[in-house]
């Protein structure tokens, strides 16, 4: 009698357990596909936010470029005496200062970008120097021919990161 009633209870209780595990099983990719979809949906406002501040970094680093671009220094920024050093570091002050003033867009930009940033920066920024360490330039005005004609024998670093940038924000947009 004993064993007649462990197969009764047996023939109710595996069916609700089957029963139960389908049921938790179903509720379970319920409450996970509901929590999704709500990352998603919260994911999806918070671009609507942040899109509008990333476009505005990846303009604030175009002009930065733009701003550190020998070409455009040299145009900007003249010499303020005939001393090639002094304009060497008149010159590295401006990059710097425009480094520092853009410092923070980098929170809203990759860190290969950001790389390449610096990398143009530190490039220039070497250019400049090694161009004033060439003894056939004496003054600041021949410092700044120099550097114009080292310009024309190849791409500028600015030009490069230039190109990244608007690859990056080309894959942003979409």
């Amino acid at each position: 009698m004993n064993s007649d009633k462990i197969i009764e209870l047996l023939m109710y209780a595996v069916p609700s357990l089957i029963t139960g595990g389908v049921a938790y099983y179903l509720f379970d990719n319920y409450f996970k596909d509901q929590q999704n979809t709500r990352r998603w949906l919260l994911q999806r406002e918070n671009q609507k936010h942040s899109l509008p501040l990333r476009l505005q970094a990846y303009e604030r680093l175009a002009l930065f470029l733009e701003r550190i671009n020998p070409a455009k220094l040299l145009i900007r920024v003249a010499p303020l005496s005939d001393d090639k050093v002094d304009y060497q570091n008149l010159l590295i002050h401006h990059i710097e200062q425009e480094y520092e003033h853009n410092i923070t867009q980098q929170i809203y930009i990759t860190n290969e970008l950001w790389t390449m940033l610096l990398t143009a920066k530190n490039t220039i920024i070497q250019n400049i120097r090694k161009t004033t360490l060439d003894e056939t330039v004496t003054t600041a005005d021949q410092l700044r021919e120099k550097i114009l004609s080292n310009l024309l024998d190849g791409q500028s670093a600015t030009t490069v990161a230039l190109s990244y940038l608007k690859n990056e924000v080309a894959e942003v947009l979409g």
